[in-house]
């Protein structure tokens, strides 16, 4: 039934911790200060959303004169931020492909920290079909965002195959029929695609 396997990105295939980054540059307490002061993933959701990368965190970081230096990292020490990638998930995205099975993204990511991290991850241009929302000017959760894919891809419902670390975007996406998978590592994904059928356990690894 599965035609098509989805991946999100981040925290799936690369870890996407900013907070984690922020703690290793700054005292906790203070970083706890700055994210409950300042908005920053709302700021990432109008970059997500296709919003100029470097102009919308340094103009962000203009409204907040005591994080101005901080704020800006956001975008001067971005791959900090988006990184290791998860091997494991590679290597299943990989299988996949390499068993013929098309493999799709569909990812909350901006054009332009979308291309910068091509650049350090190449393997981000395989996809079969990218869905990147900075591109589509629409985010996860939101309904319209699946129903785009739908229509571009020609498949729906139990045809797709879906895995995300997000609940909010699992749900959006049980809600229109797809099987879905709520990423918690890789492991559990590989379990889930050897019981689809779509790899065997050597090829999971």
């Amino acid at each position: 039934m599965v035609e098509a396997v989805i991946f999100d990105i981040g925290n799936v295939l690369i870890e996407w911790q900013p907070e984690r980054y922020y703690d290793k540059i700054m005292p906790r307490a203070e970083r706890e200060a700055m994210f409950a002061e300042v908005d920053l993933h709302g700021m990432n959701d109008i970059i997500d959303r296709g919003g100029s990368f470097r102009e919308t965190i340094y103009d962000w970081a203009e409204r907040y004169p005591q994080w101005r230096d901080k704020i800006r990292l956001w975008h001067d020490d971005w791959i900090q931020m988006a990184a290791p990638v998860i091997p494991r998930s590679l290597r299943l995205m990989q299988a996949l492909q390499a068993r013929g099975v098309p493999v799709f993204s569909l990812t909350n990511f901006g054009i332009g920290s979308f291309d910068y991290a091509c650049t350090h991850y190449p393997f981000l241009r395989d996809f079969d079909r990218p869905f990147i929302s900075g591109h589509m000017g629409v985010i996860k959760p939101e309904a319209r965002i699946y129903e785009m894919v739908e229509r571009a891809s020609n498949l729906s419902g139990a045809q797709l195959l879906f895995t995300d670390d997000r609940a909010d975007n699992i749900a959006a996406a049980h809600l229109r029929g797809w099987k879905t998978h709520l990423f918690e590592g890789p492991a559990g994904w590989a379990a889930r695609l050897v019981a689809e059928g779509l790899l065997s356990d050597a090829e999971a690894q």
